[in-house]
């Protein structure tokens, strides 16, 4: 890697297809300022193929990617392009496994009790490629994310739907009240760098490591917590009952991706919760069989047909669903319940959708129905019930007029939450989890009993400096007021204030609004200013970082794909992500079904405007910021041209949107005055592109309506994805020209 150098990353899914069009195109406008556009392949297939090397052929062992990356991170000179990647649950990683397998990649089957010192290995190296195994490497910074100037103006001049909300509403939020992670949270300062041992002891007095030691730094904040079981079933039954009273329908939203531990086993708990007799009956025929309820429901029933009472089971549950409250859906027409598959529900997106739904979600019958969304973790589910409230009493929000809530988040060197994958455990026997230092000083002792789930998150002292930082220069370049979400009723809350408050007067706030407030009074200000078109900053930590740069956009500009999202490195570099992708599982099977793929790539054209910006501003590439200055004027053009891919089949899809944003670039890039060499360059380029516009819109269009084969979903062909993102030789043939 180079000063010159940016690395554009493939990942999954709708992503992933979408890199076979873009990047070509990007390398090759790259190419005229001497810019270097590298490829590297950070996929679910990738890092599970790069986990197992022994286990392949020579030739068909693929680098670890990933860890390349997270040294490359650290350089001054990263400058790295992040599309969004599957973050696998249990059922996807399997699905993937089975893939790969099929394609003569003899990795070994995902154990499902690892007993043997083999099946324990095989599951540590899936455990890392399961969640959110990318972004705690990459993100070495913490995030900027905001709307662009010409996102926030189409969004305003074109504005979404927004579901009309009754006064009347029944939807409402569930969270426990005790017992959860958050009420039960120690938090700790660490005085000087040390070493955590973690242990499990029972009642004998017997100790236990749960892991390794943990390294830990000098003044870094590190927490304990548990889910005690007992509370979060009583906790589920109630709800269920609640949303069968009210005839609401019941969902549960968690994040069983990112938090790949803990979220799946409360999951499961909630399938057990509905449907008890059917486990009290036939919890142990069903644990034989490896089919557990933390894979969800889906999971369950798909393995029934093998079982000599899988009738009976399945008559049971039928029994079970009918006698409970309706399930929201995530599928009615092919009956995919919220219960299915545990990745399906991810309450940074689910959530927003709802309150953007009129406070609905689909039910059983097709139709649109009131839901109580169950968050049993209290610690950010009252963020969503004081939105809920607020549109109840004032209507549903206007994309035309309203304000935006631009996120300061603190995320670098996998700060809280996202950081506990490895310090999280399902207690297997009633005692306490005791965490001691190198010295021997107890810092936690925090009672347990059996399938309680213990996690243990660290923040560390630099990356909240640089968070105080970075909230302080965009209050100062916007002008807007900053506010930090923090509870000081929070135990780890409380230790981030006290740094809050030390690192703020480093700063120059003279004439800045900077608060520190509950989340859910920084919710209630920021609706009220956001309902008066005012802009407000956000600062808040990891979690609340995911689900507020959801949770504003996708009322505000109707998706969080269209967020700038900037992460400037600690050590001087770049990450620029792309926006989310939980869509992307619908776009490719839209794409197989019809070649047509809806995915925007808006993202990543915003990402690549700021990548080509902190190149020039590092390396003084002059010819860099035009590249950024006249793919900002594309975008803006291109939006307003509404050449994004369009809702229906017979529209411009993605394929469409790249040839109109290389079109309007190079047209902005041949009319520019600041580099005659550029414009000469591209001028032919832009005549050409715009005399065969026809030609090759049609030949995009042409191909719609047919299925296609991509030779593998989680390792697709090369050669035929490529075939089938590239359709229009007319274009290829056109960009060739530009060397």
């Amino acid at each position: 890697m180079t000063e010159s150098t940016i690395i554009y990353t493939r990942t999954d899914e709708a992503p992933s297809l979408a890199t076979y069009s873009l990047l070509p195109v990007v390398q090759a406008f790259a190419a005229q300022a001497g810019i270097t556009v590298e490829s590297r392949d950070i996929s679910l297939a990738g890092r599970i193929l790069a986990g197992f090397p022994e286990y392949l052929d020579a030739d068909r062992r693929v680098d670890d990617v990933l860890a390349e990356l997270g040294r490359e991170v650290l350089a001054p000179e990263a400058n790295i392009i992040k599309l969004p990647n599957i973050s696998a649950s249990i059922p996807q990683l399997k699905a993937a496994v089975a893939e790969l397998q099929a394609k003569g990649y003899e990795v070994p089957d995902f154990p499902e009790d690892a007993q043997s010192d083999e099946d324990l290995d095989t599951l540590a190296r899936y455990r890392k490629v399961l969640g959110s195994a990318v972004n705690p490497v990459l993100r070495q910074g913490n995030s900027d994310r905001r709307a662009p100037a010409s996102v926030k103006h189409y969004a305003q001049t074109h504005p979404h739907r927004m579901g009309a909300w009754s006064p009347d509403s029944k939807t409402d939020v569930a969270h426990m009240e005790g017992g959860d992670f958050r009420g039960n949270e120690l938090s700790a300062v660490m005085a000087a760098d040390s070493s955590l041992r973690v242990e499990l002891v029972t009642a004998d007095g017997a100790a236990a490591e749960l892991r390794a030691p943990v390294a830990v730094m000098a003044d870094e904040i590190v927490d304990a917590t548990v889910m005690q079981v007992a509370e979060l079933r009583t906790f589920i039954d109630r709800q269920i009952a609640r949303a069968k009273a009210e005839g609401v329908l019941f969902s549960v939203h968690l994040k069983a991706t990112m938090m790949k531990v803990s979220d799946p086993v409360i999951f499961g708990h909630v399938v057990r919760a509905f449907f008890p007799r059917t486990f009290a009956e036939y919890g142990d025929v069903l644990a034989a069989a490896g089919l557990s309820p933390n894979d969800g429901w889906g999971a369950i029933l798909d393995g029934l047909d093998g079982l000599p009472e899988g009738k009976a089971i399945r008559t049971s549950f039928e029994g079970e669903l009918d006698d409970g409250p309706r399930l929201a859906m995530v599928d009615s027409d092919r009956g995919i319940t919220n219960l299915h598959v545990p990745s399906d529900v991810i309450v940074d997106a689910s959530m927003p959708a709802m309150i953007r739904s009129s406070g609905h979600m689909w039910g059983p019958d097709g139709a649109e129905a009131d839901t109580l969304a169950v968050i049993p973790d209290s610690s950010y589910a009252g963020v969503y019930q004081v939105v809920i409230d607020d549109c109840r009493t004032h209507g549903a929000f206007d994309p035309a007029t309203m304000g935006s809530v631009p996120n300061v988040g603190l995320m670098a060197q996998a700060a809280e939450e996202y950081g506990s994958h490895d310090k999280t455990f399902e207690i297997p026997t009633d005692g306490s989890v005791r965490v001691t230092d190198a010295a021997g000083t107890v810092v936690f002792d925090m009672p347990v009993a059996a399938g309680d789930v213990f996690r243990m998150c660290q923040t560390k002292d630099v990356p909240v400096r640089d968070w105080v930082r970075l909230a302080v220069s965009r209050a100062r370049a916007t002008g807007d007021p900053a506010v930090f979400w923090l509870d000081e009723g929070r135990a780890h809350d409380a230790n981030v204030i006290a740094k809050v408050r030390t690192y703020l007067p480093e700063h120059d706030t003279e004439g800045l609004r900077i608060e520190i407030l509950a989340p859910e009074e920084a919710t209630a200000l920021s609706l009220e200013r956001i309902r008066r078109g005012q802009n407000t900053i956000s600062v808040t930590g990891n979690v609340l970082r995911d689900y507020l740069t959801d949770l504003f956009p996708i009322m505000e500009l109707g998706t969080s794909a269209k967020m700038l999202s900037v992460v400037p490195l600690i050590n001087g570099g770049g990450l620029f992500e792309t926006g989310a992708g939980g869509s992307a599982p619908k776009h490719v099977q839209q794409l197989l079904a019809e070649d047509y793929l809806r995915w925007d790539s808006l993202g990543e054209f915003l990402a690549l405007a700021v990548s080509f910006e902190h190149l020039a501003q590092r390396t003084g590439n002059a010819r860099a910021q035009v590249l950024a200055d006249t793919l900002d004027r594309a975008t803006g053009r291109l939006l307003d041209e509404n050449r994004s891919p369009s809702r229906k089949l017979g529209g411009i899809d993605n394929r469409g949107s790249h040839f109109y944003l290389a079109l309007y670039w190079a047209r902005a890039l041949a009319a520019q005055t600041d580099d005659a060499g550029l414009a000469a360059a591209f001028t032919p380029l832009a005549d050409r592109l715009s005399t065969d516009e026809e030609a090759i819109v049609g030949e995009l269009l042409a191909v719609q309506g047919s299925p296609v084969d991509l030779g593998g979903y989680y390792l697709p062909d090369s050669a035929m994805a490529e075939a089938v993102m590239r359709p229009s030789t007319t274009f290829n043939e056109v960009l060739a020209t530009l060397g």
